[in-house]
């Protein structure tokens, strides 16, 4: 048996699909997912079929008014499946450096389970760039998020704090915006690894400014998003996107917010999925304070200066695996991914390099990847992916 049997492989194609016409985190639609499965809803959109019977929302039995605006977004889905080439969807994002994972591949971050609780905006699958295997990156990880236009006082904080951050083996997290988010990414990346959440296509560089330190994370890292290729960015998927940013980590640092600031809203969601939520204090006279302000005063946020006490925070709670060794899990290993761990050198190489010596293709290859760092038998290093010490 491969990583996906087909039965995966039917839903995890399915859900590619579903991302190109339905919203991210649609509750009505997660729903059906849950009670008919991905293939099955797919195919009734195709076929331009009624809507399965699924319990709507939080409403076991919604009037007739509700239920005829839950039709009208079924047919808009419907007539937009209607354009979607399947073939054509995986064709150009594999073309670009993309993948799609799927609940249940080995790269899915166990973390967003989380979403699954009732009323949770589950996400239906994640497209997937860079070198980087997400579910690896995100055991170990925090969350770094703050304001656009952020201060020097700001920029300096999270660079040096997520600069810090790496040098602990934590992963950064954030959401590739300017201000806090872009210094947060390029001081981890110097010296690690970190994962950016994007509200569009993966191969729409937004904002434009940061094209080529995307372009340098995908290197070691990764960039995730639930829109596919082609996708702009609509003012609403930023907000959906910041549960993304919160779900993936056990704990979200607020570095700088202003009173109406998006970082609040990723605080939000922190708080709802129970995970650590921490603050940095800031001038009292900084209007780029106020929101940090808030969750110390208000949100019981554990007030965080520099990334020892941040670690501090959230390894209390047993939430970050210890930093000696990889974490382990138990594995039984499909026979590509036997073929994968043996053409893993002790000195690292590559994913590609890997591909080849295995006789896989790079998609097989990044997943078994994937899988055999979970088990905690191969280890990232700077060449690419080795055996561990």
């Amino acid at each position: 048996m491969t990583v996906r049997d087909w039965q995966g492989e039917a839903d995890a194609r399915a859900r590619a699909c579903l991302t190109a016409v339905a919203p991210p985190g649609d509750l009505w639609l997660g729903a059906m997912l849950a009670e008919h499965g991905a293939a099955g809803v797919w195919a009734g959109l195709v076929a331009g079929e009624p809507p399965p019977s699924v319990p709507v929302e939080e409403d076991e039995d919604p009037d007739p008014e509700a239920w005829a605006r839950l039709r009208r977004r079924w047919d808009g889905w419907s007539a937009a499946a209607a354009r979607v080439d399947p073939d054509g969807l995986l064709g150009e994002s594999a073309a670009a450096g993309i993948r799609f994972v799927a609940p249940g591949d080995p790269e899915w971050p166990g973390r967003l389970d989380g979403l699954d609780l009732p009323g949770g905006r589950r996400s239906h699958g994640l497209w997937v760039r860079g070198g980087g295997d997400l579910r690896n990156l995100c055991l170990r990880s925090v969350a770094v998020v703050g304001a656009r236009s952020a201060t020097a006082y700001g920029e300096h904080v999270a660079a040096e704090m997520a600069y810090e951050l790496a040098e602990q083996d934590v992963v950064v997290v954030s959401g590739g915006a300017y201000g806090i988010d872009g210094a947060a990414h390029r001081a981890a990346h110097a010296n690690g690894s970190t994962v950016v959440v994007l509200a569009c296509g993966l191969d729409v560089d937004y904002p434009r400014g940061h094209a080529g330190m995307f372009a340098d994370i995908a290197r070691t890292g990764v960039l995730v998003s639930e829109r596919p290729v082609g996708a702009t960015p609509r003012a609403k998927d930023f907000l959906i996107r910041n549960r993304l940013i919160a779900a993936l980590t056990p704990g979200t640092v607020v570095v700088e917010a202003g009173r109406r600031s998006g970082a609040l809203n990723t605080a939000s969601h922190a708080v709802e999925l129970h995970r650590v939520l921490m603050a940095v204090p800031g001038p009292v006279t900084s209007a780029m304070s106020v929101g940090c302000h808030v969750l110390l005063r208000d949100w019981q946020a554990g007030c965080v200066t520099c990334a020892d006490d941040v670690v501090a925070q959230v390894g209390a709670v047993g939430e970050l695996p210890p930093e000696s060794g990889p974490v382990r899990v138990s594995a039984h290993l499909d026979a590509e991914s036997a073929r994968v761990l043996e053409a893993v050198p002790r000195a690292g190489a590559g994913p590609a390099v890997v591909a080849a010596a295995s006789g896989t293709s790079l998609d097989v290859a990044m997943r078994s990847l994937g899988l055999l760092a979970a088990a905690g038998l191969v280890e990232r290093c700077r060449a690419g992916w080795r055996l561990p010490r």
